[in-house]
């Protein structure tokens, strides 16, 4: 380790042990990009996105109530309809009579019940092909959910949910491993086949089903949005590094504290996910147009070359604003890209910065390509040194 890295940690263990944390020198820190020794990139990134308060007095008995707070909202959520109410004290009897799997009422918990599998099919099918380059989110958890799988509470985990339904022949396609096929335009590292993974034993629970289930607690909480496509890559790097934090204590929480920061980050970029806003100044079309715009003020001879081919910000800029670039690099790249985006006072400003370096470092290809290769590019995108995307990026900021 080298001294100026030793001399970072340093810095921020400094700005962190304080009762207060000062927020603008964290921000500044971790814009650089957080260390990851020490679990410093969890707990900045729970500040960051207003998980944690700034005083430090108050972290234990926050955190005890959150957690708790999620713990809750499992015992009430995933929850067979029958058992539910019989659970409240209705006899076994009263409950088949008063409601059951045909009761057309909108207030049927049956109903109710029914239509969340129509969700949980779409959460399933996406979150199986979570991060295919690497195999972290296949591999069995050290801390299942307990109160999931506890054989003495009603309770059914979210996969035997999915695998029961029979709702299950419309969207889930299992090969012999048990595992969905998939295929994923993610540039993919060196690592083994998602379908050589078997199905993990009852009491064990995949990353994946971990990421499942905080999707489907917040569809259920959030039922205005619900769940979108491209959510799972947006909790994939949270819950991800949630989970390697090399802190036990906080890394068997995992799971809770991911939602909270979901729930968080969700709450800043929701409206890419709205269709209805897509046209509105908050809305995802806004955006990749600023992208144009900014293009158009740095570097005036591509954006009119990207003009002539037709090339809109739609083909490309639509995924890379709405899943934070969590699709054009691999994990560890990402996770850096998000340490500036959180730490920016106005992060997704500097996300539109971001898009707009990776058009210009690229120039002279664009410049030289047709249509096809363009495009190609641009959904391939070439450049993997994101250090040099985010000092590009940095200095467009600082030429405003």
């Amino acid at each position: 380790m080298s001294s100026l890295h030793k001399s970072r940690i340093a810095d921020f263990q400094d700005v962190l042990k304080e009762p207060s944390i000062a927020l603008q020198k964290l921000r500044e820190l971790s814009f650089s990009g957080i260390p990851c020794e020490g679990g410093l990139r969890c707990l900045c990134w729970k500040i960051l996105l207003n998980y944690l308060p700034l005083e430090r007095a108050s972290w234990t008995s926050i955190l005890a109530k959150q957690r708790e707070l999620y713990a809750q909202f499992l015992r009430e959520m995933i929850i067979q309809p029958g058992i539910a109410k019989a659970n409240m004290g209705a006899s076994r009897e009263d409950v088949t009579f008063e409601d059951h799997p045909l009761n057309p009422s909108p207030d049927s918990r049956w109903n109710t019940y029914f239509k969340d599998n129509e969700v949980l099919l779409q959460i399933d099918k996406d979150v199986r092909r979570l991060c295919p380059d690497i195999s972290f989110f296949q591999m069995a958890t050290e801390y299942p959910c307990l109160l999931i799988l506890d054989p003495q509470n009603e309770f059914e985990t979210l996969r035997k949910r999915v695998e029961q339904t029979t709702l299950k022949s419309q969207t889930v396609a299992r090969n012999r491993s048990g595992v969905t096929n998939m295929s994923s335009p993610q540039k993919n590292a060196s690592s083994p086949a998602l379908n050589e993974y078997e199905v993990l034993p009852n009491g064990c629970e995949a990353h994946w089903e971990v990421v499942e289930r905080i999707l489907f607690i917040y569809a259920k909480l959030n039922p205005g949005i619900a769940y979108v496509q491209g959510m799972n890559e947006i909790v994939g790097p949270l819950y991800y590094t949630f989970a390697t934090d090399p802190n036990s204590e906080w890394k068997e929480h995992a799971e809770a504290d991911t939602f909270f920061c979901f729930t968080n980050l969700m709450a800043e970029i929701r409206d890419n996910f709205i269709k209805s806003l897509d046209d509105s100044q908050c809305g995802i079309t806004y955006k990749m147009e600023k992208v144009y715009s900014t293009l158009k003020e740095r570097d005036v001879e591509l954006y009119l070359k990207l003009q002539e081919q037709n090339i809109r910000p739609q083909f490309f800029a639509f995924r890379w604003l709405t899943l934070l670039l969590s699709q054009e690099f691999l994990l560890p790249d990402v996770i850096r890209i998000w340490d500036s985006l959180f730490a920016d006072d106005s992060r997704f400003d500097f996300l539109l910065l971001v898009c707009c370096a990776m058009l210009i470092l690229i120039r002279e290809q664009l410049l030289q390509g047709d249509f096809t290769v363009n495009m190609r590019l641009l959904q391939d995108y070439p450049i993997t040194d994101v250090c040099l995307i985010l000092q590009k990026a940095t200095e467009l900021q600082d030429c405003k």
